[in-house]
């Protein structure tokens, strides 16, 4: 079957953008009508959000989610000062696997703050269980999301790696750490006690 093809005389106003035609007939008129209703609503919705037509930016941090990873924090700081150190990294636990779960458009920096201080904290609590190896990889994974002002964490992962025993790698991680946090008073003793466990063949 044949299909016809009519050129219709259709006027776009400059001003309301609504489109008009001078030879409308019944069909025609009720969909110029109905679109030119659907392009009112979306107008108007657009001027609702934002001024200028121009849709909000979304909100970039959850305050919910920020307040429940302080306070699995905080519940954990207050486990390890009571002696609960299971406890401590239990709640620790959770409180990373809420950061690590943060949308991707939240800002990483934030990300990585939290982070790097819910890993260093669980390395603590670790390494007062004397799990040295999980503290020892709780710690650097601190310092790997955040490098600078960072010291404890560093210290953290030498000092387990001295405790197992790993005397070679914990000087060249001290001997690093100094190099980020130069004058660190705790990572200097740390050193000189790695080089006395050298002096002892890495014997106590």
């Amino acid at each position: 079957m044949d299909e016809t093809f009519t050129q219709l005389p259709l006027h776009l106003d400059p001003s309301s953008k609504a489109i008009s035609t001078a030879a409308p007939t019944p069909a025609l008129k009720d969909e110029l009508a109905a679109l030119n209703a659907l392009h009112r609503s979306l107008l108007a919705l657009d001027a609702s959000n934002a001024p200028h037509g121009v849709p909000p930016p979304p909100v970039p941090v959850n305050p919910k989610r920020s307040a429940q990873i302080t306070k699995l924090r905080e519940s954990g700081n207050a486990a390890f000062r009571k002696g609960a150190h299971a406890d401590a990294v239990r709640m620790y636990t959770f409180g990373l696997e809420m950061a690590l779960g943060r949308p991707g458009w939240e800002p990483v920096g934030l990300v990585r703050e939290e982070v790097s201080g819910l890993y260093a904290n669980r390395a603590q609590a670790h390494m007062a269980l004397q799990g040295w190896a999980e503290g020892a990889v709780d710690a650097l994974a601190s310092v790997e999301m955040k490098r600078g002002g960072n010291g404890k964490a560093w210290w953290r992962r030498g000092r387990c790696l001295l405790e197992m025993g790993r005397v070679e790698e914990a000087r060249e991680w001290v001997s690093q750490a100094l190099e980020v946090e130069a004058g660190d008073a705790d990572l200097l003793a740390l050193m000189r006690e790695v080089e006395g466990r050298e002096g002892k063949g890495g014997r106590d």
